[in-house]
């Protein structure tokens, strides 16, 4: 399976030029999985304009990026705000994934940071399931940012079936080493390979960390190869990375961590009541 990562700064509130940014992108060189950051679509820090800009059905936006994975035989994976369908006015932070066929699914975030700059629990309203999405045949875990630092996350798509992990991210700087390490160890205990994809630029005085990488099932980091980004940045980048996701089966009998998991009896005792007396 080959991958495009776009490590990209969106255009804040201006989801028309993101979304052409994706067109450009995506003409650069094939592949079967286009990935792009966490709330790239509209920006991070965009307060009140997440309800004007979120993504509702039949919208043009979703509508435009039909046509490109069709164009480009490409599937598209780009983090948007899309309002709910089941609640009236709430939002949620999302991958949107969009098919070459047209068919479009997605993945809510679980985990909503309201701490230091981040503002997302008064925004967005989370999800509590994780799901894989088939992609080119295969089945895909994704997470959004905060996600990854939740081991039950990971380990429910592992569980569910998700041969590859990819994570959307809008982090900063300061983030950027808690990720490089986060992700290897959440490829080793689940056998699986995992993807990172963090944007950069800077908004309302955040700045953005980059980092975008990829881990075997071993944790060990795979090589990217470089391409060139249409108008980029200095700190942008668009690469491409190769992975065999039948890995994941070939790794898993030498570390059979999930199997362990899986067969191990459950306890219905509470925590508390369990280390009350340590």
């Amino acid at each position: 399976m080959r991958l495009l990562l776009g490590q990209l700064a969106p255009f804040p509130g201006d989801v028309e030029r993101n979304v052409e940014r994706i067109r450009a992108c995506v003409k650069v060189g094939p592949s079967d999985l286009a990935v792009f950051p966490e709330l790239f679509l509209s920006g991070y820090r965009i307060g009140d304009r997440f309800h004007r800009h979120a993504l509702r059905p039949g919208d043009s936006a979703t509508e435009s990026l039909r046509a490109i994975a069709r164009e480009a035989g490409t599937t598209i994976a780009v983090g948007a705000p899309v309002a709910s369908t089941e609640r009236p006015g709430e939002l949620h932070n999302t991958v949107l994934l969009v098919r070459p066929d047209g068919s479009v699914a997605q993945q809510v975030k679980r985990y909503l940071p309201t701490f230091g700059p981040f503002e997302e629990g008064s925004v967005f309203t989370p999800t509590e399931t994780s799901r894989p999405i088939g992609v080119a045949g295969r089945p895909v875990g994704f997470e959004i940012c905060y996600d990854a630092f939740f081991p039950e996350v990971s380990r429910d798509l592992a569980l569910a079936g998700a041969e590859l992990l990819v994570v959307i991210s809008a982090s900063p700087v300061t983030s950027r080493r808690l990720f490089e390490r986060l992700l290897p160890a959440r490829a080793i205990e689940n056998g699986l390979a995992a993807v990172f994809v963090n944007r950069v630029g800077v908004e309302d005085g955040i700045v953005f960390g980059g980092g975008s990488g990829a881990w075997d099932v071993r944790g060990e980091p795979i090589a990217l190869r470089s391409l060139e980004v249409p108008g980029g940045a200095p700190e942008e980048s668009l690469t491409v990375v190769e992975l065999d996701p039948a890995d994941t089966a070939r790794w898993r009998p030498f570390r059979p961590v999930l199997r362990d998991i899986a067969t191990r009896p459950a306890t219905s005792e509470p925590l508390a009541t369990r280390t009350r007396d340590l």
